[in-house]
């Protein structure tokens, strides 16, 4: 049996890389596993050799000490790789096969699932509805950023990819189906994105330039990214994007000067709830300001999709209502105007195979957009260091050398 090393919450602002259990068809307790979860059975499952590995901006809030996140806990939940072991009731995924983890686990069989809507799978996390691996209040599924992870329900959860050798030349844009592509994909439908749309996506970190990416994909005429990081904007535009720098003021007028008209036809939040404020106030954390601000900007009978991440305990927030989920937006603004709300992780599986023949075909180059980095797994403290600093890059974690380009 091979061993295995995966990156490690270690404390607000610290993670490591260390000697971790290989993985079983069993889930063992650990840091941030649900007691009713301890000892669940797996024959459902696939081991994956993670080939590619990703870290996330929602890791990035617990590693701050923005969330309730033990410490202890394997990170990661953008995982693609190649199927080494299948336990005895999977029927249609191989060894072998080349494959993407949507990063919410869903079973495929309760009503939820059954409706499609997998990110509040009701089966696997005995918390609430929804799990990823490797995440706070998630049910304790262990994360993949590691040399091999268990994926439960693997012939329901596991998107097959169907020519390997193709499939490993645009591995870096296949590895961004696990998370970040069909999250900014789901706020650009659920914003209501459409060919001829005028489109405000608000974050250039990577789920926001994603979402930018998406939005032309689906024929948006003009989009705007806004951000307070300058190098993050210039890659919004380096794909085409119109940017905003919140720091110079209030994006509605930044917009009037590129529109014509101070709104928009679409809002995509790629922010969340470590927002910070406008102008004057960009410096200062004001985790309403993205909705409300969205809220002005978008005209009456639009939509706002929200896959930017809002959390029900936030112990660093500065707001005492904060800390518990509470913020001041201004819901009578969003009901006069008629404008319709997208919240919750996104349903990866609803989007993913589509997703996929898009990149096969050549119809976007989303690792490019985004501005992937492949990094070794021991290089993982730095790159999450570099990306809490603004860095303009998506890091991927090659753990087993596979990617070209890694450093």
């Amino acid at each position: 049996m091979p061993g295995n090393k995966g990156v490690v919450y270690e404390g607000p602002g610290k993670v490591e890389v260390h000697t971790t259990d290989f993985p079983e068809f069993e889930l063992k307790d650990g840091p941030g596993v649900n007691p009713a979860n301890v000892g669940r059975k797996v024959p459902h499952g696939a081991i994956i050799k993670a080939i590619a590995t990703n870290i996330c901006g929602s890791d990035q809030h617990m590693v701050r000490g923005r969330t309730t996140a033990p410490q202890g806990l394997v990170l990661g939940h953008e995982i693609t790789g190649e199927v080494v072991e299948t336990g005895p009731d999977v029927e249609f995924i191989k060894v072998g096969d080349l494959v993407s983890v949507p990063f919410n686990i869903a079973c495929g069989r309760c009503r939820n699932c059954k409706e499609g809507k997998t990110g509040v799978c009701e089966n696997v996390n005995p918390d609430r509805p929804g799990s990823a691996y490797g995440y706070v209040d998630m049910g304790g599924w262990v994360g993949g950023q590691a040399e091999y992870v268990l994926v439960p329900y693997a012939d329901w959860n596991l998107l097959k990819f169907p020519d390997k050798e193709q499939a490993m030349e645009k591995i870096l844009d296949l590895a961004m189906l696990a998370d970040i592509f069909p999250t900014g994909f789901h706020g650009c439908v659920t914003a209501g994105v459409k060919p001829g749309s005028t489109v405000y996506v608000a974050g250039a970190g990577p789920v926001g330039l994603a979402a930018g990416a998406s939005a032309f994909l689906l024929g948006a005429a003009v989009v705007i990214v806004g951000d307070l990081n300058k190098e993050r904007l210039e890659q919004a535009r380096s794909f085409g994007c119109e940017t905003v720098d919140v720091s110079q003021g209030e994006p509605g007028d930044q917009i009037e000067q590129i529109l014509g008209v101070p709104e928009v036809d679409c809002g995509v939040d790629a922010v969340g709830f470590e927002a910070r404020g406008h102008g004057a106030d960009a410096d200062t954390e004001r985790p309403a300001t993205v909705l409300n601000t969205l809220m002005e900007i978008t005209r009456a009978g639009g939509a706002l999709g929200i896959p930017g991440l809002y959390v029900t305990g936030d112990p660093g927030a500065q707001e005492e209502s904060a800390k518990h989920g509470s913020l001041s937006i201004r819901l009578g603004l969003g009901w006069a105007k008629s404008l319709s709300f997208t919240t919750g992780q996104c349903p990866v599986m609803r989007y993913n195979h589509q997703l996929m023949m898009a990149i096969l075909n050549d119809r976007v180059q989303i690792a490019k957009a985004v501005n992937a980095i492949p990094i070794p797994l021991d290089q993982a403290p730095q790159g999450y260091q570099e990306f809490d600093q603004g860095a303009a890059s998506k890091f991927v974690l090659d753990p087993h050398g596979m990617l070209a380009g890694s450093r």
